[in-house]
């Protein structure tokens, strides 16, 4: 949100085909972004880059979208180095340095889960924790599902 390029970000998933389910502004604490990154705990730069998330509000989204909507949204998003990212994606167009990396994509439907879990309890009783229960995650077969959150500063999204 720091930026203003929320609605831009929201254009490109929705220029996608995707569609969006649930949109909350949120200001993350301390204990929510350790446990949101908590893979990357052992990381020299763990302490920066939740410093950066609880800087200022972010904003967490829902999509969902057909089979292989995770894979594109990985791919739309860019790598976590913007100078590594490809201009198009998020990060090659809009992030400046590591870190602040305007956006971010959970790695697996696990951790997606667990990332959109943590939020919606802490953003309980809220809109988006309710959206957040009744999103489909493994209840459905994977070709009529793939439904992930977007939390700018970062995302999260179940589903393959």
């Amino acid at each position: 949100m720091q930026r203003g390029k929320v609605g831009a970000i929201v254009e490109r998933f929705e220029n996608k085909g995707m569609q969006l389910k649930g949109l909350k502004t949120f200001q993350c604490t301390r204990a929510i972004a350790e446990e949101h990154y908590r893979d990357l705990s052992s990381k020299p730069f763990f302490k920066d880059l939740v410093d950066y998330i609880i800087s200022g509000p972010v904003v967490c989204m829902i999509w969902q979208g057909p089979t292989g909507t995770v894979a594109a949204a990985r791919k739309m998003i860019g790598e976590t180095n913007p100078l590594e990212s490809l201009p198009g994606s998020i990060r090659g167009d809009y992030a400046v340095e590591v870190g602040r990396n305007i956006i971010h994509g959970s790695d697996s439907v696990d951790s997606a889960e667990r990332e959109i879990n943590c939020l919606s309890a802490a953003t309980t009783p809220s809109r988006l924790a309710e959206i957040l229960s009744t999103v489909p995650t493994r209840s459905i077969p994977p070709r009529e599902k793939s439904t992930y959150g977007l939390l700018t500063g970062t995302a999260s999204w179940t589903g393959k």
